[in-house]
């Protein structure tokens, strides 16, 4: 058993316990105690096999020896008794939107709903609407739930994905008979979703390496397997493929697996204009290029800059690629903080001090703290004196750093009409200020677009936060015009967020060209309610490149002592 296999566990008891209406602390401690797992930076499983806990905070005696048993038997008795207590499909109803754990209790004790199809079909016969709290509207938003469901049913979340990414890749290139492999495929080109995972591999065995890929302890089912490449599935459902090819097939491979499609297609369109042909073998033709060992090779002999991964969409790389005019994008690496986190004062799972070291522990030199305002009374937001509270705390903190900063924010809502949760005094006293959307969101697009607009007007408002309010997978975006919204940010100096939460990446990356050639600036940030979400950064850099986004578009690229001329910029210029 895995760490993230423990971590799930704590989870799905957390669930379990709100459906049985158990006391809500109880609930956090499981969630608590899953985000502990997930973001121990030693080896958790080896640790709990020891029975050597004791200390961690966040992780109570009970839940010590509930992961000591996981650790050491592979499953947990209290869990599968809980789990027997429901239905199997039971966790389904979880991911659709408009559903939480009570309405979920009573359409089970009700009638009897076990599944989204069950849910479906009392929904469609109108039995639903009969329950106490369902009335008419509640049932057609959970119809269209459903069918946003069922058209997104084969998607995984990049995030959801990235650990069996990782373990499968770590376990090719330890192969003996492996010398080089990679993942390809939409993954590899920073896609937010994925529908399967293609890998590739160089070897001049490939029998042997298939044989260790389909026996991969992440696998359960075998769906084909061949000479030189298998299917596999996991137990979610995914589909994993692996190809096996020569050391000199393997550039050629990488480029076509890696795709898209679409921009292949103008690359094979490229080659034959050149008199030859591209496959995923090679390049035949009259006088084909030859010393050809890696991609960059491929780009060089068809007149090209290497075009990056994340850019093979046919969105105007190639003629870019042509003109050497192809952007130096964002690295992980050239991040030095970022905005919109959580601590315990709201609904994240770390306190300030636990969020500000594991900032340091990730290198960053500053974080910007932005826990709930008080109209998010779901997520435990902060009244004004608790928020005045938190600054103090802040700033008191902030004198014994050296070389690091907290800065003290905050994720204001915007209230239906525009306005803001805070007034502008207390907003004054901020280093800087989230604005969001967390509720009322379906109002026609007029009203959401004007709505959104008046918050960026507030010349206190630094950066707008996920600005489509998307779930991916679970929920849609409200209906909202984003070139009005670019456009009244760049009007404005205001920042727009991407939020780098595998769940949200929004804005998407679609609209990062438009938003560049306005000149508006974004912000990297992982909208992290515990010390592990701070590690989300990784897929808003993914995000960045993919909208073509450099270190220059990204102000959390600035250094600490430059930072702070940006976080005011906008109430400087007002004031002028």
């Amino acid at each position: 058993m895995t760490a993230q296999d423990m971590a799930e566990t704590f989870r799905r008891i957390a669930l379990l316990l709100e459906l049985k209406g158990e006391n809500p602390f109880k609930t956090r401690a499981y969630n608590t105690g899953a985000d502990v797992v997930e973001s121990f930076p030693g080896d958790i499983v080896e640790r709990a096999k020891a029975n050597d806990l004791k200390g961690i905070k966040g992780l109570g005696d009970a839940l010590q020896d509930k992961l000591h048993e996981m650790a050491t038997t592979g499953r947990l008795e209290f869990y599968e008794k809980l789990k027997a207590e429901f239905p199997e499909g039971i966790f389904g109803l979880f991911d659709i939107s408009g559903l939480g754990p009570k309405k979920i209790a009573a359409l089970h004790k009700e009638l009897g709903v076990a599944s989204v199809a069950d849910l479906k079909r009392v929904c469609e016969s109108g039995e639903a609407g009969k329950l106490s709290g369902f009335g008419a509207k509640t049932v057609e938003k959970l119809l269209e739930s459903i069918a946003f469901h069922e058209a997104h049913a084969s998607e995984f979340r990049a995030g959801d994905v990235a650990v069996i990414v990782e373990q499968v890749l770590e376990a090719l290139r330890d192969h003996p008979n492996v010398g080089r492999a990679e993942v390809c495929g939409s993954y590899r080109r920073g896609k937010e979703v994925v529908h399967d995972l293609d890998f590739l591999c160089a070897s001049k065995e490939p029998q042997s390496v298939i044989e260790a890929f389909v026996a991969l302890p992440m696998f359960v089912q075998t769906l084909s397997q061949g000479g030189t490449k298998a299917s596999v599935r996991t137990k979610d459902g995914l589909q994993c493929d692996l190809r096996v090819v020569s050391n000199a097939e393997y550039p050629f491979a990488l480029v076509y697996f890696t795709g898209s499609k679409e921009h292949n297609v103008a690359l094979r369109q490229r080659c034959l204009d050149r008199g030859w042909s591209l496959n995923e073998y090679a390049i035949t033709g009259e006088n084909p290029p030859t010393n050809i060992h890696d991609e960059r090779d491929i780009h060089r002999a068809l007149g090209l800059e290497f075009i990056e991964p994340e850019l093979r969409e046919n969105h105007g790389e190639i003629e870019a690629a042509e003109h050497n005019k192809l952007p130096r994008l964002v690295e992980l690496a050239n991040l030095r903080g970022t905005f919109h986190n959580h601590t315990t004062a709201s609904d994240g799972a770390a306190t300030l001090a636990q969020m500000a070291e594991a900032a340091q522990d990730l290198g960053l030199q500053y974080l910007g703290i932005a826990d709930h305002s008080k109209s998010s009374f779901q997520a435990n937001g902060l009244h004004e004196d608790r928020l005045r509270k938190q600054i103090a705390e802040i700033k008191a903190m902030n004198a014994d750093f050296d070389g690091f900063r907290l800065f003290a924010g905050s994720e204001v809502d915007i209230l239906k009409d525009g306005s803001l949760d805070f007034d502008d005094d207390l907003l004054a006293e901020l280093d800087y200020v989230v604005a969001s959307v967390h509720n009322v969101m379906n109002l026609p697009e007029a009203e959401m677009t004007a709505r959104i607009i008046k918050a960026i007007e507030n010349p206190h408002v630094t950066m707008l936060g996920h600005a489509t309010g998307r779930l991916l997978c679970q929920r849609p975006s409200y209906a909202v015009n984003i070139p009005a919204i670019i456009d009244a940010a760049a009007a404005t100096g205001t920042i727009i967020e991407l939020n780098a939460s595998p769940w949200r990446l929004d804005l998407d990356w679609r609209w990062w060209k438009l938003a560049k050639e306005k000149g508006v600036k974004t912000s990297i940030n992982p909208d992290a309610h515990s010390v592990r979400g701070l590690q989300d950064l990784y897929f808003g850099i993914r995000s960045a490149r993919k909208g073509w986004l450099t270190r220059e578009d990204v102000i959390n690229t600035l250094p600490l002592g430059e930072i702070e001329k940006v976080l005011q910029r906008k109430r400087q210029l007002t004031r002028a």
